[in-house]
């Protein structure tokens, strides 16, 4: 058989090139999530054009948000099977057209397919690709190039906030969607500094599959039987994918799944109901954009002290907790934001909310790579991200709808706040209960005979030596009858 020489094969080079592959996902994250956040700023002049309740204009972010989370799977397939670069690029076509769509629209369904789905797809296409192309290129520094990468979410939600606001006051609010049409063709540029690296470690799974793919032609050319070769192509592409996504069926990834639910419930509604919150509380249109430029910038805060302070030597094993304590501490600021009532109150909660926020979101593909590996890196953070996609539909018209119905944001703010908190508190009992159990077996082993090493599959304990000694002397007993070693 043939082999594939692989160029550019080697471990995580932690620099060189992998700073570009940092700069460019940092572009993207400006590109789509600060893009998707500043789509709030527009809530009110939506609100106002179209004559519409709070949990009918709400949908427009929820279906951005929605749609990018959701083909997230689709951005992964993309970028394993074609290049990162070509599923960037294509991505920034679409969500441009979607934003220059969308300047047109004449209600607030044409809003939906262009700004929410055409642009939600674009996003997809382009978000978790550039993630996961970090992990490729860092190992030892991992996390703290997550926290730059991941900061220009912040740094572009605290730029582009005010430009936006300016905007929309100068050109109203269809110049506006224009603008930012022209800005996010920017991804094109993002999607070609995506250079391409095979690990070490992703050798083994490419040349199976090439090799199943040479069998595979091998039937297509000698064998008569049509039917056969088409079962066997159907197996090798069951195996593929398999291979890729076998992940789903480790416990540790299954829980972290339902906690990003709950998350993902918590985390949405905020950016939408910042804005339209400090409105309603008497502060102006323009202090009210500065709540969501100063939840950007110490975003950025978060993610880059966050990154640089797990990847030192007392904290690397104890990310997983940093995780739990910044979820849950958001989950808190949620609860006390109905008692802010003023610009000087909500200044401090938009600076607590910001840095845990930028804090957990550096640390999701961190945790997310600790427990699947690099080497799934892309199709993991493919379902995380796609995890989030339904509370992202659903949290901001379930948190309009309560704001329509009780006349006050309180119950919306507190519904949100007790689900993060949840999600922390369900990561951390799971993780309780992994840390016992292990514990439990160690106790039982000892028991059983602390001189022998032994060995653990995660249920049962047992001892290698002992097994061995017990053949050797039934083999012993055999070869010599009358033998008696006891």
């Amino acid at each position: 058989m043939v082999k594939i020489t692989r160029v550019g094969s080697s471990a995580p080079p932690d620099g060189g090139w992998g700073w570009m592959i940092v700069a460019g996902c940092f572009l993207v994250t400006i590109c789509t999530r600060a893009v998707t956040r500043c789509i709030s700023i527009f809530f009110v002049e939506f609100q106002t054009y179209f004559a519409q309740d709070y949990s009918q204009t709400a949908w427009i972010h929820s279906i951005v948000d929605c749609m990018t989370m959701l083909c997230a799977p689709l951005g992964s397939v993309i970028s394993n099977h074609l290049s990162c670069q070509v599923g960037i690029m294509l991505g920034g076509l679409l969500a441009s057209t979607g934003f220059i769509l969308g300047s047109f629209a004449t209600s607030l369904k044409h809003l939906y397919l262009t700004l929410g789905v055409l642009t939600g797809l674009g996003f997809a296409l382009c978000y978790s690709p550039a993630i996961a192309m970090v992990g490729k290129y860092f190992s030892r520094r991992k996390a703290l190039a997550y926290g730059i990468a991941l900061s220009g979410s912040g740094i572009g939600t605290f730029i582009l906030a005010p430009v936006v606001q300016l905007l929309i006051e100068q050109f109203s609010w269809r110049g506006a969607l224009l603008i930012l049409g022209g800005f996010v063709l920017n991804l094109c540029v993002c999607g070609a500094l995506m250079r391409p690296i095979t690990l070490k470690e992703d050798h083994s799974i490419p040349e199976k599959n090439h090799d199943h793919g040479t069998q595979r032609e091998d039937c297509k050319q000698t064998s008569p039987y049509a039917p056969l070769t088409k079962e066997w192509t159907q197996l090798c592409l069951c195996c593929s994918l398999q291979q890729e996504y076998g992940f789903l069926l480790m416990s540790d990834f299954v829980v972290l799944a339902v906690s990003v639910l709950f998350m993902a419930y918590g985390c949405s509604p905020l950016f939408v109901y910042l804005v339209p919150y400090a409105l309603s509380v008497g502060v102006s249109h323009h202090q009210a954009a500065f709540l969501m430029s100063i939840l950007g910038v110490i975003d950025i805060v978060g993610n880059i002290t966050f990154g640089w302070l797990t990847d030192r030597r007392c904290l690397k094993d104890y990310r997983y907790v940093c995780y739990l304590l910044a979820v849950a501490l958001d989950g808190l600021c949620y609860l006390c934001l109905p008692m802010l009532q003023s610009f000087p109150l909500l200044v401090p909660f938009s600076c607590t909310f910001g840095y845990f926020d930028g804090a957990y979101v550096t640390l999701i593909p961190v945790v997310t790579a600790e427990i699947v590996g690099t080497t799934s890196l892309s199709s993991a953070l493919g379902v995380v991200y796609f995890l989030h996609a339904v509370p992202y539909l659903v949290s901001p018209p379930i948190a309009g709808w309560l704001v329509d119905r009780t006349g006050s944001y309180t119950a919306a703010f507190l519904l949100c706040g007790f689900a993060m908190i949840f999600s922390s508190v369900l990561l951390g009992f799971a993780r309780m209960v992994k840390k016992m159990k292990r514990t439990q077996l160690r106790f039982l082993a000892k028991e059983s005979d602390p001189k022998l090493p032994l060995w653990t599959n995660g249920s049962v304990a047992f001892s290698v030596a002992r097994n061995l000694d017990q053949k050797d002397e039934e083999s012993v007993a055999t070869a010599v009858p009358g033998c008696n070693l006891t």
